[in-house]
């Protein structure tokens, strides 16, 4: 499964719809990225791929200081999952990879996400 690029995400947050910027690479065979969103850029840390499923965490200072882990599945160039944040309530997560033609489904299933 093919996760580089960059995806433009929609995370579904009880304080509402915050939109950033998610950038995979490979660096030496290791995939790795930055977010961006809320005026910060962030690296992504323990970058996972499993079948179709990615998961990794980050940090964020915006608008909260929070741990960030990520679950998602990627569809082609679309992807949809979980961003949770310890005792927090999990926010449903939407992205589309760049250059794409398609757009995420609002109402695909969520994943689970673990504590940060």
């Amino acid at each position: 499964m093919v996760v580089e690029g960059t995806w433009d995400l929609s995370l579904s947050t009880p304080v509402g719809r915050i939109k950033a910027v998610v950038i995979l690479h490979r660096v030496d065979g290791v995939l790795t990225g930055t977010a961006e969103g809320a005026g910060q850029e962030v690296p992504l840390r323990e970058v996972t791929v499993d079948g179709d499923r990615v998961t990794w965490k980050q940090a964020v200072t915006r608008p909260l200081r929070l741990n960030l882990v990520f679950d998602v599945t990627v569809d082609g160039d679309a992807l949809h999952g979980v961003s949770g944040a310890g005792r927090l309530p999990s926010s449903r997560v939407t992205g589309v990879r760049r250059g794409a033609s398609v757009s995420p489904a609002a109402d695909a299933p969520a994943g689970t996400a673990g504590s940060a």
